[in-house]
């Protein structure tokens, strides 16, 4: 299978359960994105920004899968969508604009370009790659760090039109912080050019149910692994439904399930799994 097990202490644990890959990686591996409605809802319009000139917001607490849903996106767009991907918020407005130049036109370096030349320098390579049908996107993770002058810079690229269409598309991506921020008087006009403001939400216990039973199914050699009822039960209760405290827990649980010489997950290992996290999770 494309998700193989790679070399690493866990490897005979999931070999002895049957696992042919790894099915909680705490990684984003969009192989094993699970589609419930909340993220196949903010995949689909985050695309649509992308490929629209639209601005969108997606927020949600840590761990909820918004970088899982940006990279999903990205292997699904089309390849006249040009993307400036970035991770890195704590850079300066200057610097923002200077990486996103560069993504833009395959530069090696505007180090040497002033504040204004890089912005001309980009407005002349977005209009040109415009009219041979390109489309550009700017996505920033981690967007609740942003200096406000980031922001109001962002705004700016986000004015840049032709009588038919947006030239940039615009994603924010953060925290509940970056509601906040959005919400301030002096954010107002970024605010109302959002077209599209996404939050996402912890999984029920019938959605975490199907996510870990989705995760199994991609990487069990036979696409079944038991967990029982408690189990179940206790691991929604202590993790709250965020995906990325399930895959801590499960993972933890397989580890100790293999420990114990069973073939499914009992109420004992997920306690045991969801003790081991409890004071991160407090």
């Amino acid at each position: 299978m494309e998700n193989a097990v790679p070399s690493n202490p866990l490897e005979p644990c999931y070999r002895f359960l049957g696992f042919e890959g790894v099915p909680f990686s705490i990684t984003p591996d969009t192989e094993l994105f699970f589609p419930d409605s909340q993220h196949v809802t903010a995949c689909n319009q985050i695309r649509y920004a992308c490929t629209s000139g639209t601005m969108a917001v997606l927020t949600g607490e840590i761990g909820l899968g918004k970088t899982l849903v940006v990279r999903t996106v990205l292997r699904q767009l089309p390849p006249e969508v040009r993307v400036a991907y970035l991770i890195n918020p704590f850079i300066d407005h200057h610097d923002l604009l200077r990486d996103i130049y560069t993504r833009f036109s395959d530069t090696p370096s505007a180090a040497e370009m002033s504040l204004s030349q890089v912005h001309e320098a980009l407005l002349q390579t977005v209009m040109v790659g415009t009219l041979k049908g390109l489309r550009y996107a700017v996505i920033v993770d981690e967007a609740h760090r942003l200096h406000p002058e980031a922001l109001e810079m962002l705004r700016l690229l986000s004015n840049l039109e032709t009588e038919k269409h947006k030239l940039i598309s615009l994603i924010l991506v953060g925290q509940p912080e970056l509601e906040r921020t959005l919400l301030l008087r002096a954010m107002r006009p970024l605010r109302e050019r959002i077209g599209v403001w996404l939050k996402l939400s912890p999984l029920s216990r019938d959605e975490m149910d199907a996510y870990i039973a989705h995760r199994i199914r991609l990487t069990h050699s036979q696409g079944r692994f038991e967990f029982t009822t408690l189990a179940l039960w206790h691991l929604h209760r202590r993790t709250g439904g965020v995906p990325r405290r399930i895959n801590y827990a499960c993972e933890k649980a397989l580890l100790l399930t293999f420990a114990d010489k069973r073939q499914k997950v009992g109420l004992s290992q997920a306690r045991q799994a969801c003790q081991e996290f409890s004071k991160a999770w407090s």
